[in-house]
């Protein structure tokens, strides 16, 4: 049971670290994060799902524009992006609904 929890927490801190590395490496993936969030939020959304944002930047960046550099949002990342979009807004602190990560 100990050795499971332990490759849990293991499993949660590399998954943060790529996603760490991933976000420095993309930082207009955030951008777009922010601004498709505020667009939701402007439509009177009290809460909303990362899930459905992801997908509008995969629209966004696979149809509506063409990137240089393409590049591929891993799903393993979504909870992360939501919370970082909650701790630079406060305000909107609660905007995704998300649960403790198991190494928590």
């Amino acid at each position: 049971m100990i050795k499971d929890q332990v490759q849990r927490t293991n499993k949660n801190v590399s998954i943060r670290h790529k996603w760490w590395q991933f976000h420095k490496d993309n930082p207009h993936v955030y951008d777009l994060v922010e601004r498709f969030t505020f667009d939701v939020i402007q439509r009177g959304y009290d809460n909303y799902s990362i899930n459905s944002v992801f997908e509008r930047i995969r629209w966004h960046t696979d149809v509506e524009t063409k990137s240089e550099h393409p590049f591929k949002l891993s799903n393993n990342h979504r909870a992360y992006y939501a919370r970082l979009f909650m701790a630079y807004n406060p305000d909107h602190s609660g905007f995704f609904r998300v649960r403790k990560f198991r190494s928590e």
